[in-house]
């Protein structure tokens, strides 16, 4: 197979995933395959009306092939069980049964890194501490607890 620097083009991931179709389905992929780098939190997604997939380069730059392949015969999965009028929804069972049987992954790993930065508020009137991960208005939110004005100390 390729090597990961091979597969950053469309191009490249258009034969690697025809290639996994053939090998592994025995079936070819006759539509597109290209990378959507807007895609945050999924690996890759199947479009029911045009049989195209697109996958996020992340899966490939942050985990390397195997990760990506992986993510490629989940989507194949999706296609061909579409395509034979099967249950192609991840709760069906002829899903779950080729996903099995392909070796293909029932899930990325975690593309985004998480989020952990708090903003920090204390109310001047009773002391409660809240955080909270998104900035808020001061002049709009007071506390919750005694309806006293919140002072932000960290964030």
């Amino acid at each position: 197979m390729s090597t990961d620097t091979d597969l950053r083009s469309d191009s490249q991931l258009q034969q690697l995933v025809e290639q996994l179709s053939l090998s592994f389905f025995g079936k070819p992929f006759l539509h597109r395959a290209f990378y959507n780098a807007r895609l945050k939190t999924t690996g890759g997604r199947y479009h029911l009306g045009s049989h195209d997939i697109d996958f996020n380069p992340k899966v490939l730059e942050k985990y390397g092939q195997d990760e990506l392949v992986g993510v490629i015969k989940h989507e194949l999965c999706h296609y061909h069980l579409h395509l034979a009028n099967r249950g192609y929804q991840h709760k069906d069972k002829d899903f779950k049964e080729l996903l099995s049987k392909t070796g293909g992954s029932r899930y990325v790993r975690p593309l985004l890194e998480k989020k952990t930065a708090y903003h920090c508020y204390r109310c001047q009137n009773c002391g409660a501490a809240i955080r909270r991960q998104r900035r808020i208005n001061l002049d709009r939110y007071v506390c919750g607890s005694c309806r006293g004005k919140l002072q932000l100390i960290a964030g």
